[in-house]
């Protein structure tokens, strides 16, 4: 029978992939990796330094064990870890994209001078006056007049959308797109409600709210989808 190899080696054009196997110990993981590493052909006979990732599947890691694998990488002479990779998320990291999922509710008036800032989508149920600012990392629906600030998909989401039941903003920012109020409002007397996205020429469009079925077609919080 034909023994199973825990460390697969594969070299790339920048440098060197490992995808260490996620079932054996992590005892016999080191042992085998340090064996390869050291036989390896390309990293004997290469003198220029080579990045190497390190992908360890569904292995849950320690910081300590993960100094460990990249200090037995070191060792060898031109070397050096560039990122491991691993399909297990923390606890932190796994609250997070929880809270990234959610829809954040808030009542109230944001006035001037006050900033909202929410991990996840912000529902306003509100006005934003000018001078106030509300920021979320995904997207940003307000049940009120929009006249102050909205920043959507604040971490670099680019798909994120901006709605609004009358909107009137001083400013619209998506990701890291910035768009200026126009000097007058597509809908004056507020009958409907408006939308912002990024298009693909990566500007920011304003648009009537039924645009999005076209534009985000996954944007479907409200469908009972979570």
């Amino acid at each position: 029978m034909k023994k199973t190899q825990n460390v697969t080696i594969k070299g790339t054009k920048d440098g060197l992939t490992l995808h260490l196997d996620d079932t054996c110990s992590y005892t016999e993981l080191k042992q085998e990796l340090d064996r390869k590493l050291s036989n390896s052909s390309r990293v004997q006979e290469e003198n220029k330094l080579l990045t190497v990732k390190v992908k360890v599947g569904n292995r849950y890691l320690s910081e300590e064990q993960k100094e460990e694998l990249k200090d037995l990488v070191r060792q060898k002479r031109n070397l050096i870890v560039d990122d491991i990779e691993t399909n297990v998320l923390t606890k932190e990291e796994a609250e997070r994209a929880k809270r990234e999922g959610e829809i954040v509710s808030i009542a109230r008036v944001i006035r001037s001078g006050q900033v909202v800032e929410v991990l996840g989508d912000l529902l306003l149920i509100g006005d934003v006056n000018p001078g106030g600012t509300i920021k979320a990392s995904g997207n940003i629906f307000v049940m009120g007049t929009l006249k102050g600030i909205a920043h959507a998909g604040c971490e670099g989401n680019d798909e994120a959308v901006i709605a609004a039941s009358v909107m009137k903003p001083s400013q619209l920012r998506i990701s890291d797109c910035i768009n200026r109020a126009p000097d007058q409002n597509s809908d004056e007397d507020g009958k409907s409600m408006e939308c912002a996205y990024i298009s693909e020429n990566h500007q920011i469009i304003v648009d009537r709210l039924q645009a999005l079925i076209q534009q985000r077609p996954n944007l479907t919080r409200f469908e009972g989808g979570r």
